[in-house]
């Protein structure tokens, strides 16, 4: 199978799945009906054996609790990551937002999740109808998430202070070449950070996408707009982001927006919201895209 087959996949599950519409079945306020949640994706390939994977399960990167492709699906030979950019009117939404997100975007939070789920079930559907293996991690019963003081499975020794889960979508992106990180630890892409990410992992072969970066960091200015944009000053340009207090804030506003929740506003009213600004100095040779 070529890469080309896979794409052209994806863009017809994102013209013909259901879901990324807003309806008002779905119960929202009904002069958001016919809004678009996500544009269409970027798809991006990787190798199921990246050394980046193995790295991932360093405590100073993510941690042993991290579940390598392979563990995943044992035949698994290739990770495909797509992108899905949030689209102009959720950006626009909680571009204007202050303090709190947009309702908008916490329907782009709730309700598009679902349909990314359900777009990545179809597309791992997609595979195996071609006899080709797939699991998308999100979406299996392995997968959990870790947040300070809970701990995970199998893991007693884990510090109490660690953010996580079994697979992160964003290292698969950055080993897929979709992108990398930025200050308020989100993925600056081709189209810019506002979007969310998903993945499937497959027992077929693909050449691996050439990753236009070199560094962890490469695509963010470090312009700290994203840090001012924070309502729960949980980005700091020094000494980082503070997971804890981000967690907080994000639960704290599901009483707000019940039965949904969300922010975003480190993703939107910046320079990367749709678009990677500039390049790091000290790597010259990385892609920008104005």
């Amino acid at each position: 199978m070529e890469k080309e087959e896979v794409t052209k996949a994806v863009a017809e599950l994102y013209g013909s799945l259901p879901g990324n519409i807003l309806t008002e079945e779905m119960d929202i306020d009904v002069s958001y009906a016919g809004t678009a949640m996500y544009d269409a994706p970027l798809t991006g390939f990787g190798a199921a054996d990246d050394p980046l994977f193995r790295a991932y399960k360093d405590p100073a990167v993510i941690g042993p609790w991290h579940m390598s492709p392979e563990e995943w699906l044992p035949e698994g030979k290739a990770v495909v990551s797509l992108f899905f950019p949030a689209s102009a009117a959720v950006r626009g939404s909680n571009r204007d937002s202050e303090g709190h997100a947009s309702v908008l975007w916490t329907y782009a939070r709730v309700d598009g999740q679902a349909y990314i789920h359900s777009f990545m079930d179809r597309l791992a559907a997609w595979f195996r109808g071609r006899g080709i293996s797939a699991c998308v991690p999100s979406s299996d019963p392995r997968w959990q998430q870790m947040f300070a003081g809970e701990g995970i499975d199998g893991f007693p020794d884990a510090p109490k202070s660690a953010f996580g889960s079994r697979w992160s979508e964003r290292h698969a992106a950055y080993v897929c070449g979709l992108g990398t990180f930025c200050l308020s630890k989100g993925m600056i892409t081709e189209k810019g950070v506002a979007g969310r990410f998903a993945s499937v992992i497959v027992g077929e072969a693909f050449p691996a996408d050439v990753r236009p970066y070199t560094g962890t960091y490469d695509y963010c200015t470090r312009c700290g707009r994203c840090a001012a944009r924070c309502p729960a000053q949980a980005i700091d340009p020094v000494r980082g982001k503070d997971h804890a207090k981000c967690g907080a804030f994000v639960n704290a506003s599901a009483v707000m927006f019940r039965p949904r929740y969300g922010c975003g506003l480190c993703q939107t009213g910046v320079p990367c919201e749709s678009h990677i600004p500039g390049i790091r100095a000290g790597n010259p040779e990385t892609k920008v895209i104005s």
